[in-house]
């Protein structure tokens, strides 16, 4: 086996555990430089360790070897831990040099709750997109909640969708699903818990604005006027996942609800990767809400770290690597990308974005959807 064989091999062993731990809620260090230059007794230039906290889907960008490797001949060992991005609000952040949530709403109240470190970096980005098996693909095409692009990817039409999720429809009641023992009870496209994670109160951002008529939630009316939606699209769901790592390894594995919401970046590592995708058909909602990877600098050697991913050209090459869009670079990603075109819409075409609301209200929304006040 050769090295990039073994590499890819210890990646994906490592996304195994993580997935695994992450189902616990538990936080998992991740260690992004070499022992012996993090304590300057072994060969080699010493490096200044920094620590942080991440989103799960960042660990294995930290943890290849090929990153260690970068960060380490710029002088970095990073050492984090993940957590869910709006879950990081409630870790105490003494000892830490940066925090890096997923999307820009947590960032900005981590950026008021650690004072410190100057203004948030935005290294890089990913939307968010529903993994469908083909044969829930094909059934929701024929009931004309997807217009299907060949056999890999295709877009969930949101208005339609959600109409369908507000009628409490079932597979049982779209033509065709009867072909398919895995398609029954209520459709619904499952998401991380949206009070602890942020691709899951990005979902109900952008599902509230398509069911306000385009309207961008803004207060207490606002929230009312979608909230009996956004109760249904999660209490159907039942327990919710803490993190977005595991549910796209169930479904990957062929576990669980046909229709999960990742980030693209997952897809797109895992095809970069060249592992197996299955039936895997990537629907990229026609409203959607990019996630803006942030980095909320604690300390001044945090602040480095950020720029670092932000300038450095290695980085951001190894970024693209693991499915994430650099800011400011878009031919980087449709280049890199360009063999999984059947699966990816590289361009976003037809793709709308929804703007996203304030932490607070995105808070509200999620408080709402899951039967609070």
């Amino acid at each position: 086996m050769g090295f990039r064989e073994h590499s890819a091999a210890v990646r994906r062993i490592l996304g195994i555990v993580l997935a695994v731990l992450l189902i616990g809620g538990v936080a998992v260090a991740v260690v992004a430089g070499r022992e012996e230059q993090d304590t300057g007794t072994g060969p080699g230039t010493a490096t200044k360790t920094v620590r942080g906290v991440i989103g799960s889907e960042k660990a294995e960008f930290f943890a290849d070897p090929e990153v260690v490797k970068a960060l380490a001949a710029r002088g970095y060992t990073v050492r984090a831990e993940t957590s869910g991005s709006w879950a990081m609000e409630q870790l105490p952040l003494k000892g830490y040099d940066f925090v890096f949530p997923s999307s820009r709403a947590p960032a900005d109240e981590l950026r008021r709750k650690t004072g410190g470190g100057g203004g948030p970096l935005r290294p890089f980005y990913s939307p968010l997109v529903v993994v469908a098996h083909s044969n829930a693909a094909r059934v929701l095409a024929d009931a004309g909640l997807v217009t299907l692009r060949g056999t890999h990817s295709g877009t969930l039409r949101m208005k339609e969708f959600l109409a369908a999720a507000g009628a409490d429809r079932s597979w049982q009641q779209l033509k065709g699903a009867e072909k398919y023992g895995e398609l029954g009870g209520a459709v619904f496209v499952s998401t991380t818990d949206p009070g602890s994670s942020s691709s899951g109160a990005l979902y109900l951002a952008a599902a509230s604005y398509v069911a306000d008529g385009g309207r961008v939630a803004d207060g207490d009316a606002a929230v009312g006027r979608t909230a009996p939606l956004l109760r249904k699209l999660v209490a159907v769901q039942g327990a919710q996942q803490t993190s977005s790592d595991a549910p796209f390894r169930d479904f990957i594995s062929g576990v669980g609800n046909p229709l999960v919401l990742v980030y693209e970046s997952q897809v797109a590592s895992l095809l970069m990767q060249k592992q197996a995708a299955g039936d895997l058909v990537v629907l990229y909602p026609d409203t959607t809400v990019s996630s803006d990877h942030t980095v909320v600098p604690v300390t001044r050697v945090g602040r480095e770290l950020g720029e670092l991913l932000v300038s450095d050209a290695r980085l951001r090459a190894l970024a693209v690597r693991h499915g994430f869009r650099p800011q400011g670079a878009p031919g980087d990603f449709a280049a890199a990308t360009a063999p999984y075109a059947s699966y990816l819409n590289r361009t976003l075409t037809g793709v709308r974005q929804a703007p996203v609301p304030t932490s607070a209200v995105l808070h509200a929304l999620a408080r709402r959807a899951q039967g609070g006040s």
